[in-house]
Formats: structure tokens, sequence, C-alpha cells
């Protein structure tokens, strides 16, 4: 059955990116979290050659393992907006400088099969770098964000990964004690900033990793 299951999705996998790749991303499509990571170490960085790296919040980039592997390189400028052990206010600003690195990596919250990403973010960092700043955005998904189309990315969202993260992130909103989507106006809201990607500008500039494993929220 397992490899009924692994097939099943590989087909999939490999239509959705046949429809990115019309929509002019760069697309991968890789077993398992960790060849997502040699991947981007081996393979995308040694090709774009950034001399910077910043990262948005996504609990598949750090399943990966790459977060732990990227953020005590010496080579190149790391912004690490992760660190905990900084004041929010350095963090914030460390925010704005991964929106102009070479390289941004990050997940994504919904993926079609009409090869469109859907995003929606508390503080806009990780949507900003989608539309604008970064040279290169690497974005990991696995095969759980894949949904029909925008409509379904955006029930997805609103149904699912908003509640979830809410909770995640112990948000005082309704939809933490629900499980349910209020469209409420609690200073902790999640959901604020919508980008929907149609297609990626210019041609290659954003590189969809499709990984063949259920990975984030």
């Amino acid at each position: 059955m397992k490899n009924h299951v692994q097939n099943y999705w590989t087909t999939k996998m490999e239509q959705v990116k046949n429809s990115f790749e019309a929509n002019n991303f760069e697309v991968h499509v890789v077993r398992n979290s960790n060849d997502a990571a040699e991947l981007v170490l081996n393979r995308i960085m040694p090709a774009l050659s950034p001399k910077s790296l910043g990262w948005g919040g996504s609990q598949t980039f750090i399943s990966t393992g790459l977060y732990d592997r990227l953020k005590g390189l010496t080579e190149i400028e790391v912004i690490d907006t992760f660190d905990k052990s900084i004041p929010s206010e350095q963090a914030l600003e460390r925010r704005r400088k991964a929106l102009l690195t070479d390289l941004f990596i990050t997940g994504s919250n919904a993926v079609t099969e009409t090869g469109e990403l859907v995003n929606l973010d508390m503080i806009g960092n990780r949507v900003a770098a989608l539309a604008f700043g970064p040279k290169n955005v690497v974005v990991l998904a696995g095969r759980n964000k894949i949904v029909p189309d925008i409509d379904a990315g955006i029930a997805r969202i609103k149904d699912y990964a908003a509640p979830v993260n809410a909770m995640r992130l112990e948000k005082k909103t309704p939809c933490s004690k629900t499980a349910s989507c209020h469209d409420c106006s609690s200073p902790d809201r999640i959901c604020n900033t919508w980008v929907i990607t149609e297609k990626s500008f210019p041609k290659g500039r954003i590189i969809l990793v499709l990984i063949n494993e259920d990975l984030g929220l």
C-alpha cells in the first residue's frame, strides 16, 4: 500500500510541477525532506551563489533540517529571523533586511494544482518576499499543501492552517479555542495579508521544491 500511496503522490506532483512550470516557476520534485535539503545545499545554492541569505516563518523549512544547517554559515551573510534571543525591535529589523537578500527560503500555505501559491501572513515579511525583494525565493512545500485551485487554497488556510498556527503560537484568538475562523478583530490575529502568486517574475525567480511527504501546517 505504501508504494501505491507514494506512486499516487509522485504522479500528482509531476502534474503540479507542469502547471507551475507553465507559470514560469522553476520546480523540483523530491522524495523526502532529506532530499529537499540536499537539493537546496548541493544544487540550488551553488547555482545561485548567493552572498546573503534569509528566511520566513516555515515549519517545513525547519523540518528539512535546513535551518540548523544554514544558520551557522560564515561564508555568506545570514540573517537569522528565527533567533529568539534578540529583542523584538531587532527581530523586526532583521525581517526587513531579509527582504533584500540574494536568497530567501520559506514555505507556502497552499500550492494549487493549477500552478499558483496561496499565502496568508501576520507580519507580512514572508508574503512580501514572494512578491518582491529577494533576488531568488525557494519555496519548500510538502504534498499536504496541494489543493485543486485558489478557492480551495483560501479554504485550506481559513479552515485549517490559520487556526492550527494560532494554536501553535498560543495566540489569543477565537480560532485557537474553536478551530474555525471567525474573521476576528483580535490584536493577536495572524490573518492580515493575502498574497496569491499566479506567475513567477522574472521567470525562474521563485523556485518551488515539492516534497513527497506531509510537512508543515
